[in-house]
């Protein structure tokens, strides 16, 4: 497997498959996830000439489990040094769901010299707990929630996301697959509990200062029927911050449209990075 030690000795998986000399793309994974989730866009950018880098985030998939240091700051930095890492000069960055966070980070505390374009999919920026100043944001219950759930039946509560609203599978008509969601929940799964809980502060963290930060070329797509980060809260929150950038939208798309709309988000990537 390839990894690499991080500064404070944590040990980071990562994927990196195409041609080497082809430009780089890293994808930053959701949670509870792994760089597994991300397949079916890496091998359709390898296949057309790019080196894609996917690792599993600390306490993600075969990353290391550190007790400490499951925060955005943290991925942030093990981004930066796996960029460091693989020596990679001028990259595009693309971020998925808390993965997006990760990218957002990223560039409010590492800057863009080294970032050629930049993706929000699904993301969780740039903001998404209620306050004076973002009444529309959700309570700070609902993360609660998903904490003591996890406490209290991890294995459980990670089968109801991955059978119901991550994919909007529960929703009327729904095309499921049995596979797709048992491939969730054993990523899910291979991750560990306490990094896993942690990170949901990760969700609900101010990412506006980071998101006015970014200066190349960004791309934001969002499914209109996500109900794990409403499209209001993400990509029309975004638009009032990246007026420049380039939005989609796909109508009826759940927050997994990595799985579901995996031809269109295949497609629209591929554009992103050739133009």
């Amino acid at each position: 497997m390839a990894t690499f030690q991080t500064r404070d000795d944590v040990t980071i998986f990562y994927k990196d498959w195409g041609p080497k000399a082809g430009p780089a793309v890293v994808l930053c994974h959701g949670w509870p996830l792994s760089a597994d989730s991300w397949d079916g866009q890496a091998f359709h950018l390898a296949g057309n000439g790019f080196r894609v880098i996917a690792h599993d985030r600390r306490g993600h998939g075969r990353s290391s489990q550190p007790w400490d240091g499951n925060d955005m700051n943290h991925y942030a930095d093990d981004l930066a040094q796996l960029i460091d890492h693989l020596r990679l000069a001028k990259t595009s960055i693309f971020g998925f769901s808390a993965g997006g966070g990760e990218v957002a980070r990223f560039v409010g505390r590492h800057g863009t010299a080294k970032v050629e374009k930049l993706a929000l999919i699904s993301a969780v920026t740039p903001y998404l707990l209620r306050s004076a100043d973002n009444p529309n944001g959700a309570p700070m219950e609902v993360f609660d929630g998903q904490r003591a759930e996890q406490v209290a039946d991890r294995a459980g509560f990670f089968r109801n996301v991955a059978n119901g609203p991550f994919y909007g599978f529960n929703r009327p008509g729904a095309r499921t697959s049995q596979g797709e969601a048992d491939s969730w929940w054993r990523q899910a799964m291979m991750s560990g509990l306490k990094n896993t809980y942690d990170c949901v502060a990760g969700f609900y963290e101010d990412f506006r200062p980071d998101v006015r930060a970014f200066d190349r070329p960004t791309l934001v797509i969002h499914g209109d029927d996500d109900q794990v980060v409403p499209i209001d809260l993400s990509l029309r929150a975004v638009e009032r911050l990246l007026p420049s950038a380039q939005f989609k939208i796909y109508p009826g798309a759940p927050h997994g449209l990595t799985f579901t709309h995996r031809e269109q988000l295949n497609a629209d990537l591929l554009t992103f990075l050739r133009s």
